[in-house]
């Protein structure tokens, strides 16, 4: 997956959410990223408008009686989401994923998975997929590696480099099975990233390789 790729790729996802068709984990990264980047937010306005045109097109069904209640809610929800990234100095994450650590980060069930690299399950799941936190310490490397399925990882704080760039707040990387990388934390502090998987990575590294069978499935 080149950056033209993974930039398809991303728009598909923020495609997928403005016509409803997202996953629980996937809407939770993709309100996350519209609240944090202004130009992910005009994407996704964008791509709202043009769902609603497509919608034009579609022979209409029947749909349970509050069915556009519920979604005037997730509307609501959404942009709220969003003016709380923008006008809450206090918050350092989007109010759409604070709901989902009410005790704080700190109270969050981290687990270590490398030297240096905490994950914390946020219990968003739908089927494969599910929704956790990552905290790379300041100059520490996840273990190289590849995808067995997609992965989504959201910059919340900090920032990470690979061999395909730069990643910093508000930046959504999107990697699967063709990419092999090793990401590596900034200097300047802790990276923090909201992740979203679909299937556990594949260890590359010579060494490593052997653990690859002990690795979840």
């Amino acid at each position: 997956m080149n950056a033209i790729q993974a930039r398809e790729a991303a728009d598909e996802i923020l495609l997928d959410h403005a016509r409803g068709a997202a996953s629980a984990p996937v809407r939770l990264i993709v309100e996350a990223h519209v609240a944090l980047d202004p130009a992910a937010r005009r994407r996704h306005r964008c791509l709202e408008a043009v769902g609603g045109a497509m919608l034009e097109t579609i022979e209409p069904v029947a749909t349970a009686t509050d069915a556009l209640d519920r979604l005037f809610a997730r509307i609501d929800a959404g942009h709220g989401a969003e003016a709380a990234a923008t006008r809450d100095g206090s918050g350092r994450f989007p109010a759409v994923l604070r709901a989902h650590m009410p005790g704080g980060i700190d109270a969050l069930p981290w687990r270590q998975v490398a030297r240096g690299v905490h994950e914390a399950a946020l219990g968003v799941e739908d089927g494969p997929r599910k929704a956790s936190l990552l905290r790379i310490a300041a100059g520490r490397a996840i273990p190289r590696h590849t995808h067995r399925g997609d992965e989504m990882t959201l910059v919340l704080e900090g920032d990470f480099s690979d061999e395909h760039g730069r990643y910093a707040r508000g930046d959504l990387a999107v990697a699967d099975g063709s990419i092999e990388h090793q990401p590596v934390a900034g200097a300047g502090g802790d990276c923090i990233c909201l992740v979203v998987t679909s299937a556990p990575i594949r260890l590359t590294g010579k060494l490593l390789r052997l653990l690859n069978p002990f690795l979840p499935r």
